[in-house]
């Protein structure tokens, strides 16, 4: 997958993961998401942002899960 929104640069945010080198990181995008904000909501409150944006984030975030694998708690 090609990630062409997402940046780190060392010298900006201690190196994380950024939309298109602005000062908004990829955490931030995904928390706010799980939060429940919905993309009008985040594009109205940081107009830099683009929709394709925020589902880039979003896939980005998916696919760092693929490098870790937690122990679940079995369902009840």
């Amino acid at each position: 997958m090609n990630f062409d929104r997402i940046t780190a640069e060392p010298d900006k945010l201690e190196g994380k993961p950024c939309i298109r080198g602005l000062r908004i990181t990829v955490e931030t995008v995904v928390r706010l998401v799980a939060a429940g904000w919905t993309f009008n909501e985040i594009l109205a409150d940081y107009p830099d942002l683009e929709r394709e944006d925020i589902k880039q984030a979003l896939e980005y975030a998916a696919a760092s899960t693929n490098v870790h694998f937690y122990s679940l708690r079995e369902p009840a």
